[in-house]
């Protein structure tokens, strides 16, 4: 089988392509035919981070989409033949999804509705757990999403054009709650529409605070930021007593100084996130929560719900790698 694999950190030039041994499942382990290879920003962060021990080989990528063609002991036959979507296939494992086909815990290829793209499978994953972690730090908020569970309360979703802002969108308007999001251009206001955005507010072009306040006047009650060190003024401005920074990213700082009084008084909450680390059971409420979401088709994919795609074949993945450090729009895509 065909597959992208590095044995040195460093430039998506460490990637290559080559034919590997079609892999057997074991014991709790099914094996998927890779459909779509889904690229996060984490990934190309792997790949250019810690170095690989001596001998190593890494295929990369977390997410994915395919079909079980093959279970191991302990998994249902049934299994063969479904839909699914991955994720974490390569956290902790060698094994990512950018081969024609994966080996992986059996609870790590979920079931995907008959309904839903094998495209959306892949765009799943880290963004939407993530974005579930983030909306589910609230001060006496839900330990998994579901209709009505954040009824009540205004959300504010910093970036809402990319990948984690457009699931909490989605997921956070599924809740129930009223969501207001922040993009920096006409263009990325229009996705934020489409992924159902109450109110969208271009800070390049309005006064962001004031735009915010207008329809939340007693503030937040939580912010899923993607910038805390840009935004730490704003959000300041912005959080209502009592409220929640659920930070998830560092691309604008390494670090963000949290004034301790005004946090102190106003009972205020920062907290960070990395998927990959979260309590078990965290994980496991956020994928049955995206599953059900994506079930009642809440949570979309394509340019309709503010998520396009951008599809790249396998031998081109290095281009992927490099389409998602520079900032692409939308998700980033392998298609096998």
């Amino acid at each position: 089988m065909k597959a992208i694999v590095y044995e040195r950190s460093g430039g998506s030039d460490v990637l290559s392509l080559i034919d590997r041994p079609l892999p057997t499942p074991g014991v709790g382990e099914v094996r998927v035919k890779v459909a779509f290879s889904g690229v996060n920003p984490t990934d190309w962060k792997a790949r250019s981070g810690s170095g690989l021990g001596a001998g190593a080989q890494q295929v990369p990528n977390q997410d994915g989409s395919g079909v079980v063609d093959a279970v191991g002991e302990g998994v249902a036959p049934g299994r063969v033949g479904e839909r699914v979507w991955i994720w974490e296939a390569a956290w902790q494992r060698p094994d990512g999804t950018a081969q024609e086909y994966v080996v992986l815990p059996a609870r790590q290829a979920v079931p995907l509705s008959d309904h839903a793209s094998l495209e959306l499978g892949a765009s799943l994953g880290i963004p939407a757990m993530t974005a579930h972690r983030a909306l589910t730090l609230g001060e006496g908020g839900p330990a998994q999403l579901a209709p009505g569970a954040l009824a009540g309360r205004t959300v504010l979703v910093a970036g809402g054009a990319g990948a984690v802002g457009n699931a909490a969108i989605q997921l956070a308007r599924w809740a129930g709650a009223k969501v207001i999001t922040t993009v920096s251009s006409p263009a990325k206001a229009k996705l934020a529409e489409a992924a159902g955005a109450h109110h969208v507010v271009d800070y390049r072009a309005q006064d962001a605070t004031a735009a915010i306040r207008e329809p939340a006047p007693q503030g937040v009650d939580l912010i899923v930021e993607v910038a805390p060190t840009a935004n730490r003024e704003l959000d300041l401005a912005v959080l209502a007593t009592g409220g929640t920074v659920a930070f998830y990213a560092d691309g604008s700082g390494a670090e963000v100084a949290v004034p301790v009084r005004d946090s102190m008084i106003r009972n205020l909450r920062w907290l960070g996130i990395l998927v990959y680390t979260i309590p078990d059971a965290a994980k496991r409420a956020a994928v049955a929560a995206i599953q059900d979401a994506v079930a009642a088709g809440a949570l979309r994919g394509g340019e309709e719900a503010g998520l396009p795609w951008h599809v790249h074949p396998l031998a081109r993945t290095a281009e992927a790698h490099d389409a998602v450090q520079n900032g692409a729009v939308g998700k980033v895509l392998i298609e096998l």
